[in-house]
């Protein structure tokens, strides 16, 4: 057991990113079933940039500690874990409390990262893998020959999700801005500058009859062109606000007109299917399901980044005292990757 005390990144309530706090406390014993994990990596997402706000529709009331993903080594075992799991290398989904030096968990709920794969480059494929993975093959179920729509193509979801289309065979069009067009085509992505006006149109002059798939984490007014975009048989998968990020109000309200959107939109009778895609979706009542396809979906993600079907793409390494810096440049939009916290 590391003898170190634990430093962790408290957000107090809705502050800017210099508000976040670094708070200090002994390092904690894991509870039967736990193991206590020393992080090595974790990632600055959009959730962590709505939570801050107020606006993630179900994060914890403040203060807590974010932080939705991380990549570590195992350091203590509690009563009932096999202490072979001691000195290896874990990932896991968190949804808050990633965001520190060390960390408690349910075994149940680590999935072990293959040997040859770092920290790094792991933690950039644990929430955007598996949510790249599921909405791809789970929701989609894109299959070789189709044309993809990838919102956000340059992106933390984006990125991984483009590689993982074009592996299955997938043809793909992708929203970026123009200065990461040049990185996309050499991936074999056609690109679209979301910021040169009438982004319907301009998918439409690439594929006249419509796409297979749309992967759209905007939503707000947009979603409905997504819709509109697909062709008969084809599936919207919706999974974020990020038009509305910066809006007041209720972080709820902007989920729930995207629910009503998907569920009239599933009653017409016009072939096409809508989802609004939550990785979370299940845990509350499967729980055993829920992390057995964790495992299998994640297994399958590490193991297309270690035969180079993906590659991690890093925006910075910033360590974990200087989580204001990394949440800003996050938020940016000026980088093209993940943003990684390390010790």
């Amino acid at each position: 057991m590391d003898t170190a005390e634990l430093i962790e990144i408290v957000l107090p309530g809705k502050v800017e990113p210099e508000g976040l706090e670094l708070h200090r406390r002994p390092v904690p014993a894991p509870a039967a079933g736990q193991v206590v994990v020393a992080m090595e990596a974790t990632g600055v997402s959009f959730a962590e940039q709505q939570m801050r706000r107020g606006r993630y529709y179900d994060q914890p009331p403040f203060p807590f500690v974010p932080g939705y993903d991380l990549v570590g080594i195992v350091r203590a075992v509690g009563e009932g874990v096999d202490p072979g799991l001691l000195g290896h290398r874990v990932a896991a989904l968190t949804k808050t409390g990633g965001w520190a030096s060390h960390i408690a968990l349910d075994a149940a709920d680590v999935v072990p990262v293959p040997d040859g794969l770092g920290a790094v480059e792991a933690e950039t494929a644990v929430v955007n893998g598996i949510t790249a993975w599921q909405m791809l093959h789970r929701k989609a179920r894109v299959r070789p020959g189709q044309t993809v729509l990838v919102h956000g193509a340059n992106g933390g979801v984006g990125s991984v999700l483009v590689q993982l289309a074009l592996a299955s065979g997938a043809r793909v069009i992708g929203t970026a801005s123009e200065r990461h067009h040049a990185a996309l085509r050499a991936l074999g992505v056609a690109p679209v500058d979301y910021r040169a006006g009438d982004v319907p149109a301009r998918v439409r002059a690439l594929a006249p009859h419509g796409v297979d798939a749309v992967f759209d984490h905007v939503g707000g007014e947009g979603v409905t062109d997504s819709w509109r975009l697909l062709r008969r048989g084809g599936t919207l998968v919706s999974y974020g606000t990020a038009a509305t990020r910066d809006d007041e109000g209720s972080g709820a309200w902007p989920v729930l007109k995207l629910l009503g959107r998907v569920w009239l939109w599933n009653w017409l009778p016009n072939g096409r299917s809508a989802y609004f895609f939550n990785v979370w979706a299940g845990r509350a009542y499967a729980k055993d399901r829920f992390r057995a396809r964790l495992r299998e979906d994640l297994t399958q993600v590490f193991t297309a980044l270690r035969h180079g079907e993906i590659t991690a793409t890093v925006a910075a390494e910033i360590p974990l005292s200087r989580a204001a810096e990394a949440m800003r440049l996050a938020e940016s939009g000026t980088v093209a990757g993940k943003v990684v916290l390390i010790p």
